[in-house]
């Protein structure tokens, strides 16, 4: 099999492929080496017991923010900030294991450090693929001029993914689907400003420390929002400040997704509020501005022998901090699928169909909750034109359920289960 993209939902699926020896893995990336942008990502408990299952919680325990032991953390402090005097805490999301955080390369280094030689090849960008079906292989066509094949192609290539564009346009020309208005990424009509601070920056000459430094925080505002909280085991804390119009979701962003601002520009957007959001941001010394665009939700993932997983399936909005480990749970479920004694190469369609059976409404769910908690942290959306903030900190709480209402082992048995279901028919 072949799968394009090596970022952490790509990588995560060669290195659970790569204990099967049956399945032969190639990886291509279209930079010359891996690398991701953004600097934090955190997961949660489902997400651990992944890495737990697999062997690699220790490596990643190593560069989290603290060894995870699983006692109840603090997922997030949820503030209203949007004053000039000091706000106050309406709810505090709690779980086991907290939240887990990580600086986003470190992450990735983890991976790579686990990848087996000669699976990776780079500089290698996906054109296009042609998939003719009747047991001919697929044929990749890269932009240098080369080709490869494969039995099966898994898109791991991110939100602007060659790979969806091409299969859902291909299941239109055949009449498999009705023309998908959504396959682009959409702007979500909010920009984000983020940035990284030295720990020790936050810390008082008499010692005092900023609440971040300990406890993951969740600044609220009309319209705007700002998460903190302390990553590279506790060394540095990173900085995410949105700001939202709502009437511009959907509509067309114009300009570069990723550019450099000043610090005035940042600082300027939350002038009015309380001292500790705007110590927090003073500290950033060269923030930069990101475009939050997301998916809207497809309605199918795959075709008979062509996959997709993490963002280029379900890319979401941040504010669930799930984006990591959806694409993780996708590519865990697909490789316990593909691995399975029964899954052979002619069971690739229903095996294909098995993972979508059971990872299309998980994930569609936590984009579209993301996307809910993004305008209730800025008073928006169910909350909008109320004041009952505990009412507001328990309509947020309601929005993380997604957490324990299932396990990915369980999802794996559901999908196996699924599979069995067709060899008995």
């Amino acid at each position: 099999m072949l799968h394009s993209g090596g970022g952490i939902g790509g990588l995560f699926l060669a290195v659970a492929l790569s204990r099967y020896s049956d399945i032969q893995v190639d990886l291509y990336e279209a930079a010359e080496r891996f690398r991701e942008i953004g600097a934090g990502v955190m997961i949660w408990s489902r997400t651990w017991e992944i890495l737990t299952s697999l062997g690699l919680a220790p490596d990643f325990a190593r560069v989290a923010h603290a060894v995870p032991d699983g006692s109840t953390g603090v997922g997030f402090d949820f503030r209203k900030s949007d004053q000039p005097e000091e706000g106050f805490s309406f709810y505090r999301f709690t779980l086991p294991y907290g939240c887990i955080r990580f600086h986003r390369a470190q992450f990735l280094d983890v991976l790579v450090d686990h990848l087996p030689c000669g699976v990776a090849h780079f500089g290698k960008r996906l054109r296009a693929y042609s998939d003719e079906g009747h047991g001919s292989p697929i044929e990749l066509r890269f932009t240098d001029g080369t080709t490869e094949v494969c039995d099966l192609l898994v898109g791991c290539d991110g939100i602007k993914s060659t790979i969806r564009a091409q299969m859902l346009e291909d299941q239109v020309n055949i009449g498999l689907q009705e023309p998908v208005k959504c396959s682009e990424p959409v702007w979500t009509g909010t920009i984000a400003y983020r940035g990284l601070i030295p720990v020790d920056r936050l810390i008082k000459p008499d010692g005092t420390e900023h609440r971040t430094i300990a406890t993951p925080m969740m600044y609220c505002g009309k319209n705007k929002h700002v998460v903190s909280y302390s990553i590279s085991r506790g060394s540095v804390v990173n900085v995410v400040a949105f700001a939202s119009k709502p009437e511009k979701a959907a509509s067309t962003f114009e300009g570069s997704w990723v550019t450099d601002c000043s610090r005035d520009e940042m600082l300027s957007c939350y002038a009015d509020w309380e001292p500790e959001v705007t110590e927090l941001l003073k500290s950033i010394e060269n923030p930069t501005r990101w475009a939050i665009h997301q998916l809207c939700p497809l309605s199918a993932y795959v075709t008979e022998r062509v996959a997709l997983l993490g963002d280029a399936a379900h890319a979401m909005s941040p504010h669930h901090g799930a984006g990591a480990g959806q694409a993780i749970e996708d590519a865990f479920v697909l490789a316990r699928i593909l691995g399975d004694p029964h899954t052979t190469l002619e069971r690739i369609p229903h095996a294909l169909l098995a993972y979508q059976h059971v990872r299309l409404p998980m994930a569609n769910l936590v984009l579209c909750s993301s996307a809910e908690c993004g305008r209730l942290y800025e008073f928006n959306g169910a909350f909008e034109g109320r004041d009952d903030f505990w009412m507001l900190g328990e309509v947020i709480g309601q929005q993380w359920g997604w957490l324990n209402g299932t396990t990915p082992e369980g999802n794996v048995e559901r999908a196996l289960r699924y599979t069995e279901s067709d060899i008995k028919a």
